[in-house]
């Protein structure tokens, strides 16, 4: 796994999201309620986490996703949801 130019990302960060999309896609085939679905993908993701990093770099990805969340920066996704009205409308 390299990081990117930057030093951000793995280079396998996009295939991962595109797995992830599709499994988001198929559960949503089958009527498994959004908050279903997030709670699980969340709950896989702190599995992952916590058998790969320590209590503190867990808690910094989870600072950084607050962060995130706080800057508005999830907003634009809000109106990309399937079946959800387009933001400002």
């Amino acid at each position: 796994m390299q990081l990117d130019p930057q030093g951000v990302a793995p280079e396998d960060l996009s295939h991962a999201g595109s797995v992830v999309d599709k499994a988001i896609e198929y559960m949503m085939d089958q009527k498994i309620a959004p908050v279903s679905i997030a709670s699980a993908l969340l709950g896989g993701a702190l599995g992952m986490l916590a058998r790969t990093l320590d209590d503190r770099a867990v808690a910094a990805v989870l600072r950084n996703a607050l962060a995130s969340v706080e800057a508005g920066e999830l907003r634009e996704m809000r109106g990309q949801m399937p079946g959800r009205p387009q933001a400002g409308l």
